[in-house]
């Protein structure tokens, strides 16, 4: 198995989790404003996730342009939002625990959690390329920027 990678500023907000979301199995794990993801699997063409979305947070509008996305909801209910890129179609639904969803590449979409507990999500990432750097965000409630410009729709 890997080394463990752990960011410096992320040991203060890990510290602060839950006994149950510290894990001792995974090869990454990164703290967002949000919650915390663990990379589980770390291959070429894929990448395995658990994600942690703290209730009332959401992660950003956002799309990825060398990778698709598969979601499984572990507990909590998730909000999901799709839209396609000329924004002229939107989809909004729910996810509640054992149901899945499939985002496409190129396609706008956003996680939250409007729930009173964790939503934890299985992320199946599968494409020639699964970095972190592979965000274009449209919309974020926490100011970040994808390298790109942050625009507002």
């Amino acid at each position: 198995m890997p080394k463990k990678t752990i960011k410096e500023g992320d040991k203060k907000i890990l510290e602060s989790l839950p006994e149950e979301f510290k894990e001792d199995k995974y090869i990454e794990v990164g703290a967002r404003p949000w919650g915390v993801y663990y990379v589980l699997e770390d291959s070429p063409n894929y990448k395995v996730k658990k994600i942690v979305v703290n209730p009332g947070h959401r992660l950003s509008l956002q799309l990825h342009k060398h990778r698709s996305e598969h979601w499984i909801v572990v507990s909590g209910n998730a909000s999901v939002v799709v839209r396609n890129c000329e924004d002229e179609a939107k989809w909004s639904f729910d996810l509640p625990p054992n149901e899945s969803c499939f985002i496409p590449m190129n396609v706008k979409h956003r996680l939250a959690n409007f729930g009173k507990i964790p939503l934890v999500i299985v992320e199946v990432q599968v494409g020639e390329y699964t970095g972190e750097d592979d965000i274009e965000r449209f919309e974020d409630d926490y100011s970040r920027a994808s390298g790109r410009n942050l625009l507002s729709i």
